[in-house]
């Protein structure tokens, strides 16, 4: 079975039990590179986003979730290399950041929609946390527009992003295309690279709805 026909049945499948509602989906160009950029509440996130978006949408994720074992990691495994578009990097490694910016320069220089989650993690709290300022050095390296997106309800569809998923509303809303290339040959201004990220950050805010703390999530967890 193809990678499109699997994905069509299973977002068929999502969209008559959990009945999302997408908003702004025509803001995704239809062609040529794209960041999608959005919070990240729970682990089904990419799931709904891969489900729901037309065009494949290609994440960075560990490499476990493709090497998982017992029922729930075949599973993962199933879905991301059959339906999915998670590309497994070993990010825990010391050069993990740079083989996951690499990895997401590669997919938007060959046309496709790279997702990433700003905030590097998923917020320990339901608030939306300060973002890291890879995504900046994306978007001006290959001049791919930002979509920002903003998850809604997928907290209650798994909460703390373990356990059987529950049957909740989800809306997924994506806001105008960001075009950064005013900053073009700026990708290693540190300045520039913090003012793109928190512009990214304040749309997702605006998107969501959700309280900003300007701390990494990272921080927040080992607090």
């Amino acid at each position: 079975m193809s990678r499109i026909v699997l994905k069509a049945i299973l977002g068929f499948v999502m969209r008559v039990l959990y009945r999302p509602e997408v908003e702004g989906m025509e803001r995704i160009p239809a062609t040529g590179p794209v960041i999608l950029a959005g919070n990240h509440v729970t682990f089904i996130d990419s799931l709904f986003l891969s489900l729901l978006v037309k065009r494949p949408v290609y994440f960075i994720g560990k490499d476990e979730y493709v090497t998982g074992k017992g029922l729930k990691g075949r599973a993962m495994a199933w879905f991301f290399s059959s339906a999915g578009g998670m590309i497994p990097v070993d990010r825990d490694g010391g050069h993990g950041g740079v083989a996951a910016l690499m990895t997401g320069r590669r997919v938007l220089e060959e046309g496709s929609v790279f997702g990433i989650y700003p905030e590097g993690t998923r917020s320990p709290d339901g608030r939306l946390y300060r973002g890291r300022t890879g995504i900046a050095r994306l978007t001006l390296m290959t001049g791919a527009p930002i979509v920002p997106f903003a998850m809604i309800g997928t907290d209650k569809v798994q909460p703390g992003g373990k356990g059987r998923p529950r049957i909740a509303p989800v809306t997924v809303r994506f806001g105008a295309p960001l075009d950064f290339s005013r900053y073009d040959g700026m990708d290693r201004d540190r300045y520039v690279l913090r003012a793109v990220t928190d512009e990214v950050m304040s749309e997702v805010m605006e998107l969501s709805g959700q309280e900003y703390v300007d701390i990494y999530a990272t921080k927040a967890r080992a607090a």
